[in-house]
């Protein structure tokens, strides 16, 4: 039962996560590639807080989960290797690049080149996150809620 909640939950939270992700970057590109004055610091903010709740239910998952198995034979069989390793080793590298992105562009989003600088923190991110969803088309198994 909390398995299944978890995986609701989580797999749920990518579509937010992602919609937030798309909407900060579009703010920020609008900021620091032109000459508005729209402050992106709110979408920004919000990815950054969805994104570390993700992380939370996803590591909560990461202990629950029947795809994840502790043991040498996993890193033979691509989907358990995958769920032990790929998935939230990329997505923790995600993370700190999002969030060393904002701590560092935090004071300066309302200027031109804060914005940018930010901007292309969020797409590293951004990539990295893409790249290390279990897509429906990538992994067996996998779903998209």
């Amino acid at each position: 039962m909390l398995y299944t909640i978890l995986l609701k939950s989580h797999s749920g939270l990518r579509w937010l996560l992602l919609a937030f992700f798309i909407l900060a970057l579009l703010q920020l590109a609008r900021k620091g590639f032109s000459e508005c004055r729209f402050n992106p610091k709110t979408m920004v903010l919000l990815t950054l807080i969805t994104a570390h709740v993700q992380l939370l239910v996803g590591l909560a998952l990461y202990f629950k989960s029947p795809k994840v198995v502790f043991a040498a034979s996993s890193m033979k069989e691509t989907v358990l290797r995958f769920y032990l390793v790929e998935h939230i080793g990329l997505m923790i590298v995600a993370l700190i690049v999002l969030t060393i992105g904002y701590s560092k562009t935090k004071n300066k989003l309302q200027e031109i080149a804060g914005a940018r600088k930010a901007f292309y923190y969020y797409l590293v991110s951004f990539i990295l996150i893409l790249a290390s969803i279990p897509w429906p088309f990538r992994i067996a198994g996998a779903g998209w809620f």
